[in-house]
Parts: C-alpha cells; structure tokens; sequence
C-alpha cells in the first residue's frame, strides 16, 4: 500500500512541525508550508527525511488568497516529485495571534486576522480540493478561546469560532467524496506563537496550569500526538466534530 501524504500549512515551527514529525514516525510523507524561515523549513525536511519519510516545503503566506492558484500549481509539482497524483490529509494549520481588548481592536488587526484565520483556509482548502484523495480528511484547527473567554482575544477567537461552523459546513458537503472533517481545538500550549507568553511568562504558564485538570500547561507532542489520533485508520467515523485538546482546561 502506498504512504499517505499530509499537506501540513505552517510546518515550519511549532505545532505544524510537531504534527509533522508525529505523522512521519506513523509513515506519512509531508508537504509543508512556510512564511518566511526558509533554513527552518529545510532543516525539517532534513529531520523528516532522517526519519525515513520524504518531504517537500513550500513557501505560501495563508493571508494572500491571491496566490492560492499558483501555491495549488506547486503543490502539483511536489506530488510529482512524491510520485503521487494526489495527497490525502490537509491540515490548515498556519496562523497567528494577536492581543488586544475588543475596545482597542483596530480594523486592520481585525482584517489581518480574518485574512489568515478564515479567509485563508477556507479558500486555500476550495482550491485544493481537486488534489485531496477522495477518502481524504481534513482538519482545520480552533482553540480553546471558543469555549472559554479571555479578555484580549474577541477577534482571534471570533476567527476560530467561524471556522468551528466552517468545519461543520466542510463536512457535510464533502461527505460525497468521503472526505471527513473535523477541527482541533488546543489549549494554552508551550510554543513561540503569540512570541511564546505561555512558554516564557511564569506568571501566565502557572496561571494556565492550575485552572486545567491535569495540572499543566500543553506541550507540542501533546497536540501532535491528538492530530496524529484523529487521521488514524480507526477515526474514521469522527466527522463534523471539534475536539478540543487542552488537558481539560477551565472545565
């Protein structure tokens, strides 16, 4: 049986890269992006393929839906280079965060936001459908800020609530082709995004700590390993669902 292949945007760093080391060790071939850290997208490569997986990274900026067509042209041209007509996991992975209190959010924060979170994703997979294996899944990623509330994120968590009734959307109308649809939704996770505060702010780390059940804050493998559950042959029959993995924070 031929590997599967798992288009991963963002692979670069964090919880994409994470993702994408966790579906290697299960014989996954990748296709990651990157924004702008070309020499950490290769010394992925170089790490996915000591791990006996080949690998292809390729540049795109998720909040440019303008270069989806010539991105999708490139991703053609890595599954030649894979031997493969198409790939079967997407992961809209990429994006960022921004702090601010909903009275002091500015437009442009706003439409930056909504140009990676949302509108990226959701025309980023329209256009990559035609190269999704029928039987495919994809999964798009939330965060825990949609269930909870913390002040300072009402727009990004307003991004993730939309692409909770996208995923829904997504799955129902994919269903056709088989393809299922879910969305990951993390916890506060120790990693550089949003310039690494619940990594670095022991003041934040401990406050996210004691208000999650389990007592700690996430880590990478934490999310890699959940991600790597969902696209396993036995999840099959989990469709149109958010799961949220955050070690059962603020229940």
């Amino acid at each position: 049986m031929s590997r599967k292949i798992a288009l991963i945007t963002g692979a670069s760093r964090g919880l994409g890269k994470n993702a994408a080391l966790h579906l290697a060790a299960e014989g996954v071939d990748i296709i990651g992006t990157y924004n702008s850290h070309a020499d950490e997208a290769q010394a992925l490569v170089a790490e996915l393929e000591q791990r006996g997986a080949k690998a292809v990274m390729l540049q795109l900026d998720v909040g440019r839906s303008d270069s989806f067509a010539d991105f999708a042209a490139r991703v053609e041209q890595a599954l030649q280079q894979l031997e493969r007509p198409r790939f079967d996991f997407l992961i809209n992975n990429a994006g960022i965060g921004v702090h601010a209190a909903f009275a002091e959010t500015t437009p442009e924060q706003f439409d930056l936001l909504m140009n990676i979170q949302l509108k990226g994703p959701f025309f980023l997979t329209q256009q990559l459908l035609p190269l999704i294996n029928d039987g495919g899944r994809i999964i798009n990623i939330s965060s825990g800020l949609t269930r909870f509330s913390l002040p300072g994120y009402a727009a990004y968590a307003a991004m993730k609530g939309a692409m909770e009734v996208l995923t829904r959307y997504q799955a129902k109308e994919l269903g056709a082709r088989q393809i299922g649809v879910n969305i990951l939704a993390p916890g506060a996770i120790e990693t550089d995004f949003g310039g690494g505060a619940v990594r670095d702010n022991a003041a934040l780390n401990a406050m996210v700590a004691s208000n999650t059940a389990l007592g700690r804050v996430g880590q990478p493998d934490d999310i890699g390993g959940a991600l790597s559950m969902l696209l396993a042959p036995g999840a099959q029959w989990i469709n149109g669902q958010r799961v949220e993995a955050s070690g059962g924070m603020f229940l």
